[in-house]
Order: structure tokens, then sequence, then C-alpha cells
């Protein structure tokens, strides 16, 4: 058994709509993190949910890009969490995320 690293699980909860720069935001968030040389980032699609302004917001079979929510999630080093954060803290986006400690690893056999 491989041993784990402890770490940062950095979700981020996005309206599927919202773009920055012109892209949808969990595109561009992806980017910046492929562009810092992250190890990874997934985004989902999520079937209904509500936010801070108690709005629901649900999939709907005809609709393309619409508002149901989209999480960014990134399984991340301290070092490689304060180099995204503070990359998005300079392009002036405020967004919602949550921030948990996690332990990570690979199993199989050692470079796997």
């Amino acid at each position: 058994m491989n041993p784990s690293e402890s770490g940062i699980a950095l979700r981020f909860h996005l309206s599927e709509g919202r773009r920055h720069h012109g892209r949808l935001l969990w595109e561009w968030l992806l980017e910046l993190a492929r562009e810092l040389d992250l190890p990874g980032g997934t985004a989902y699609r999520a079937l209904a949910g509500y936010g801070r302004h108690r709005r629901l917001h649900e999939a709907h079979f005809f609709e393309l890009a619409g508002d149901v929510p989209i999480d960014v999630i990134f399984i991340l080093r301290p070092a490689d969490e304060a180099r995204l954060l503070e990359r998005i803290d300079a392009e002036g986006l405020a967004l919602f995320y949550a921030r948990m400690p996690i332990e990570f690893g690979l199993t199989g056999p050692a470079g796997g």
C-alpha cells in the first residue's frame, strides 16, 4: 500500500451559465488549474439545488446551458490551494467554496 498524503478538497459551487472573460466559469476554473499545473479537477452538473437566494434551480430535458448548480472539485496540497485562491482573488471573483481537510493516495504498486 502506498502512503497517503494530507491535503485539501476545495469545492466551488457555481451556477452553470455564469461566465468569466466570456467563458463558462466552471471551464475557466479548470483551465486556470491546468495553467497552474495543478494535479486535476472535476466539474459535476447537479440535478437540482438552491443557494443563498433560496431559489430552486432544476435541470430540465430541453435546457442546454441553464441555471443548475455546478460543483468544481480539486484535491490539492496546501501550497497549491493557496496559489489557486490567490489567482481567483486577483481576478476579482466572489465564489462560494467549501474547504475540507482530507487524506489522499493511490492504491496498487508504487508509481501505478
